[in-house]
């Protein structure tokens, strides 16, 4: 398995997203309002060293994926991993619109006359056979559809979705998914979860290898169930040519002091690090922290 970014660079903080305080993530939210400062913050995040993106699939990150593209000489070399789908976007358009005029919005806005053909296609012989995993590569490609003609390392499915499938234990849907990454993407499959050693485990029953999984992972136990020993033995244990991990929430949003939380994680056997960080101080200083 190719080896991922030890660093990688998360989004959260543009999107008004902090877990602990609704004042900060309201300031980050008004921060953010000018795309501007979004670029500013991700060219001072490219001169710290790191050259690798996570980001989330909502409407803001189709702009910034334009920026990107529009700019190969500058970006050319930056990795992405798309962490799809953004399921607030959906929530909110069911909301404001309703179930039928929100799936019309999904799959035949912004589309181009192939694009619906094929989506029709698929989504045809989906409902003829009541295949599901059809239904999944539709919506994939819907969602991978913004990060067109980057360099695309790893498809995460967002927690929301790998914890609902999880609990109900469905394997051909995990199976599905990751082939599919592979074989339309050419990228690993990555899976995010809030409870790393059950998901493992169930990946390791089910012979599913070759997957990125990226969780919470901090001292503290934020976020990360069933607890922190769970955590540190299933990562001692690991065998990193089967499973990559990938640690987010290392700093509890920010309950743990930075130097705290990246002795620990450095002594863990993880092999990459999703953090976001809107300041040049904050960013050098996450990069200087953790162990390359």
């Amino acid at each position: 398995m190719q080896a991922i970014d030890r660093i990688v660079f998360g989004d959260n903080q543009f999107f008004g997203i902090n877990h602990m305080s609704q004042e900060k993530a309201q300031q980050l939210s008004e921060q953010f309002f000018n795309i501007s400062n979004v670029y500013q913050v991700y060219d001072v995040a490219f001169e710290a060293g790191i050259r690798a993106v996570m980001l989330n699939s909502n409407d803001r990150a189709a702009v910034i994926c334009d920026h990107f593209r529009e700019n190969p000489r500058k970006y050319g070399d930056i990795r992405w991993y798309p962490s799809i789908p953004y399921p607030h976007k959906y929530a909110n358009l069911v909301a404001e619109k309703g179930i039928i005029p929100a799936i019309n919005e999904v799959l035949f806005k912004h589309n181009s006359t192939g694009d619906i053909l094929g989506i029709m296609a698929k989504g045809g012989i989906a409902v003829f056979s009541k295949d599901a995993l059809m239904v999944m590569q539709m919506l994939v490609d819907l969602e991978m559809k913004m990060f067109r003609g980057l360099d695309i390392k790893v498809v995460f499915l967002q927690n929301i979705i790998t914890d609902l499938i999880l609990g109900y234990g469905v394997r051909a849907v995990f199976e599905g998914y990751c082939d599919y990454i592979r074989k339309r993407y050419g990228a690993l499959p990555g899976l995010i979860t809030q409870n790393m050693p059950f998901l493992k485990s169930k990946l390791e029953e089910w012979g599913i290898g070759e997957v990125v999984i990226c969780s919470s992972y901090n001292k503290i136990g934020y976020l990360m169930s069933p607890d922190v020993e769970s955590y540190v033995m299933a990562a001692r244990n690991n065998d990193p040519s089967v499973y990559q991990l990938m640690a987010m929430s290392t700093l509890a949003s920010g309950a743990i002091p930075a130097s705290d939380a990246y002795d620990f994680i450095n002594r863990q056997n993880i092999q990459s690090v999703v953090f976001g960080a809107s300041s040049r101080g904050h960013i050098r200083e996450t990069v200087d922290l953790i162990r390359i």
